[in-house]
């Protein structure tokens, strides 16, 4: 199971690196919603090869839609607006400042969703470690950006 935090980190270090090419892309295009769609287009046929390759891409039945809850459909959204911050803000204020805030809010809403058990996630208590290394790592982005 180590082999899922490796994983994991190197997510962390593309998604630094996304960050700068999405906003050349941008920078470079007539319309910064033009390189989302070419964003948007790579992210869809990275996950349809992947899923072909591997035979785990199936539609889902109706009946498995039917039982999904409305808001699990959503991420996509939310991730289109992820993509649309890094065209808009990561160029200007750098990428250290950029993901250390995307990274730093991503864990501290975490903290929150684990705690009441929200959006599908098991409840996990926001213990005193936990609110402590989030509040760390608000440190830590405040040092980052102001440095």
């Amino acid at each position: 199971m180590w082999y899922l935090y490796g994983f994991v980190l190197l997510a962390g270090v593309a998604n630094a690196v996304q960050a700068g090419q999405n906003g050349a892309l941008s920078k470079g295009l007539a319309e910064s919603l033009t390189a989302g769609l070419v964003v948007a287009a790579g992210t869809a046929t990275c996950i349809l090869v992947v899923g072909l390759l591997s035979g785990k891409l199936t539609w889902p039945t109706a009946a498995q839609a039917l039982a999904m809850p409305w808001w699990a459909w959503f991420g996509g959204i939310l991730g289109g607006c992820i993509i649309l911050a890094q065209f808009i803000v990561a160029r200007q204020i750098g990428a250290a400042p950029f993901l250390g805030l995307l990274v730093t809010s991503g864990v501290v809403t975490s903290i929150v969703l684990d705690h009441f058990g929200w959006v599908g996630f098991d409840r996990h208590a926001a213990s005193l470690w936990r609110i402590l290394g989030g509040l760390l790592m608000v440190a830590g982005v405040a040092l980052v950006a102001a440095f």
